[in-house]
């Protein structure tokens, strides 16, 4: 899903200053920042009286103290990150320009920011709501957190269509810009974090051994990079493959804030489901491919 994504959204930038960065310090950056401090700040969520220091120190103790730690703050973190992913996925269905795969798409579309913001409110209100409602542990820091990826959805998102309009207005009036590519990596950093959340929480059920950790989410960040900048136009010409990525990580962040509220669901439930979703959309797309006499991506 995130190769998708990233395939996407590198396929609308002109910069190659804004490109090469994202593929090498972009790539420093979601290895060993996102994957190396998260830990950390895991830890210093669960237990802010230690310090910054002393979560740095306890990540190193393969302890079961860290292990209970990062369960603590579990549902903190990933209603933050759910939320982040579910406004992704509405935002695609309901604002963007895409080549309609289901029926409901077009329809959703012709009503798509009226639909789309009212959605975004009601979720927020809805789940603070049901967590002011509920008997979870720490309610306030898990609606601060909900509002919390509510807002940096925005907030990103904000900076990337007022870049591109910014923009747009420039090249009008004869003048370039790289604005908008720049704001696009800021974007693309961010879907990065919330992607990782759940590999480095999920980490922590098989090893407390960080360095082990950061190897292990350190060398998938670096697939998804390569496959990224390796198949840019490859994944393109697959035209409803966003759509089975969008609706996979859509169903992710779902997932994400029903465990945030106690849901205990299997951890093979997402893979299955994504192999499902982008399976059917790949299959779309190589058949339309084939119907339109694309003989390149025949033989792909």
């Amino acid at each position: 899903d995130n190769a998708v994504v990233n395939a996407d959204v590198l396929s609308t930038m002109k910069s190659k200053a804004a490109k090469r960065f994202f593929l090498t310090w972009g790539i420093l950056f979601a290895v060993f920042v996102v994957r190396g401090f998260l830990p950390s700040v895991i830890v210093f969520l669960a237990d802010p009286s230690i310090g910054v220091f002393g979560a740095l120190q306890a990540i190193w103790q393969t302890d079961s103290g860290v292990t209970s730690a990062v369960e603590a703050v579990t549902p903190v973190i990933m209603i933050a990150g759910g939320m982040f992913l579910v406004l992704l996925w509405a935002h695609w269905l309901f604002m963007e320009d895409k080549k309609f795969g289901l029926p409901h798409e077009w329809y959703v579309q012709t009503y798509g920011a009226v639909w789309f913001y009212s959605l975004a409110a009601l979720l927020l209100v809805g789940i603070i709501y049901e967590i002011n409602n509920s008997k979870l542990e720490n309610p306030m820091h898990l609606a601060l957190a909900a509002a919390v990826g509510f807002s940096v959805f925005f907030i990103t998102q904000g900076f990337k269509d007022n870049a591109e309009k910014i923009e747009e207005r420039l090249i009008e009036s004869g003048e370039q810009s790289t604005m908008s590519d720049w704001a696009k990596v800021f974007f693309l950093e961010v879907l990065d974090v919330a992607f990782s959340i759940d590999g480095v929480i999920g980490a922590f059920a098989f090893t407390t051994v960080v360095p082990l950790i950061l190897i292990g989410n350190g060398v998938g960040a670096i697939v998804v990079r390569q496959l990224t900048v390796h198949n840019i136009e490859r994944i393109r010409s697959y035209s409803y493959l966003k759509n089975g990525a969008m609706y996979s990580i859509g169903f992710l962040g779902l997932v994400m804030v029903l465990e945030a509220f106690g849901a205990h669901i299997q951890s093979w439930v997402s893979p299955v489901v994504t192999i499902g979703v982008v399976g059917y959309f790949y299959w779309r797309s190589v058949d339309e491919n084939r119907i339109n006499g694309n003989l390149a991506n025949k033989a792909v």
